[in-house]
């Protein structure tokens, strides 16, 4: 009986390796190494290329090319206008979470379809429905072409959807109890936001801004008819990117283009970090007690309504009148 009981270690690397899983050895299957594979293929590669061509003149060549006079434009204008659209959807875009995710109306079905509009419309059709709106002759009189503003209502258009759809599951997940519980010892709807909604949310709202912001900075089809183009006013960097490239400088587009890449990247790896740190932050211990998990809760509740973190009925174990039973 003792036999037929006994875990074979070679029948268990099997099972692991044949599930792409890490064996005995703790080595990665062949799945990871499919992952990267793929990703080295796709990404890493075509940024190494790019990253060669823009050294393609040398150090100083780089230098000159990231710094002449329309490429610290064109990205002046597109970074001031990626952030300035990344931070009104963080806001747009959680309040529209919101609704879809607490509300109920009628026709919720389509406007949460439409929010995926942007997505599946190719983006220099969007230049063109906005153009054909906004445009010399906008039916409606309202004249934002060749305009930062125009190239604004563009971009926001296009990175709708990050924010709303980073933001929708976690509200719809979110756990109403602590709502109630601050609503019931007398908590404001802007104080519960702010002790109880807002920590949970923050990672998902943050997360969402920097994928619109990326997505902004090197958004193309849709602010090309209704930008207009013009150097030092409503030129982004891809559009002065391509520029480059069609009058024969190669080396200088490709040192734009990693420049921008580069403060992408920064941008996300920083708002990564500040998420996960968030997160890390907020995760009870693997060692902590009940009593302890307890203890912080009332502590959280507390602080909503105002009373002392250590008052003697938010001590651990206690059970008078001044804890959250």
């Amino acid at each position: 009986m003792t036999a037929t009981l006994t875990r074979r270690p070679d029948a268990a690397a099997n099972v692991a390796a044949a599930s792409g899983r890490p064996g005995a050895g703790g080595r990665p299957g062949l799945a990871v190494g499919v992952v990267v594979l793929w990703l080295g293929v796709l990404v890493a590669l075509p940024l190494a290329a790019l990253t060669v061509a823009s050294f393609g003149e040398g150090v100083g060549g780089f230098v000159r090319a990231a710094t002449s006079p329309g490429a610290v434009a064109a990205l002046r204008t597109t970074l001031l206008l990626s952030a300035a659209v990344a931070i009104l959807n963080a806001v747009v875009g959680t309040v529209i979470a919101w609704v879809l995710a607490r509300d109920e109306f009628p026709g919720k079905r389509i406007v949460d379809a439409l929010i995926d509009l942007p997505f599946a419309l190719p983006t220099i059709v969007t230049s063109i429905v906005l153009l054909s709106l906004y445009g010399p002759s906008s039916p409606i009189g309202v004249r934002l072409n060749a305009t930062p503003l125009g190239v604004a209502v563009a971009l926001a258009f296009v990175t709708l959807p990050f924010v709303v759809r980073s933001v929708q599951p976690v509200l719809a997940e979110l756990d109403r109890e602590a709502e109630e519980a601050a609503a019931s010892l007398g908590a404001s709807n802007l104080v519960t936001f702010k002790t109880v909604i807002w920590p949970a949310i923050r990672p998902a709202v943050l997360g969402g801004a920097a994928l619109a912001f990326a997505r902004s900075v090197g958004e193309f089809g849709s602010v090309a008819l209704i930008g207009g183009n013009l150097p030092g006013r409503t030129q982004v960097a891809s559009q002065y990117i391509a520029q480059r490239i069609e009058i024969g400088d190669p080396a200088g587009a490709a040192a734009v283009s990693v420049t921008l890449l580069a403060i992408a990247a920064l941008v996300l790896v920083a708002i990564r970090y500040v998420t996960r740190d968030r997160r890390v932050s907020t995760v009870a211990s693997p060692d902590r007690s009940d009593s302890d998990a307890l203890t912080g809760s009332r502590v959280r509740l507390a602080d909503v309504n105002g009373v002392s973190p250590s008052a003697p009925g938010l001590k651990s174990g206690s059970r008078d009148s001044g804890g959250v039973g």
